[in-house]
């Protein structure tokens, strides 16, 4: 049977630790999951500073 979609991680090739950080970041009752969507929701508005951070090109950095 072929998988469905492709999503989700394996066992046989990722730790315990990689599995769990998959599943929390996966599970809308998680506080990583909403951090995450939190994040993604800043980043694509205009009104707030992250959706500014995610675009900087290096064009105003000082260069240190």
């Amino acid at each position: 049977m072929s998988k469905q979609g492709g999503h989700g991680v394996s066992g046989n090739t990722h730790t315990q630790s990689q599995l769990n950080s998959y599943a929390n970041q996966h599970n809308p009752n998680n506080s990583a999951y909403q951090s995450n969507h939190d994040n993604h929701a800043n980043q694509c508005n205009p009104n707030n500073n992250e959706y500014w951070h995610s675009r900087d090109n290096g064009n105003n950095k000082s260069g240190k």
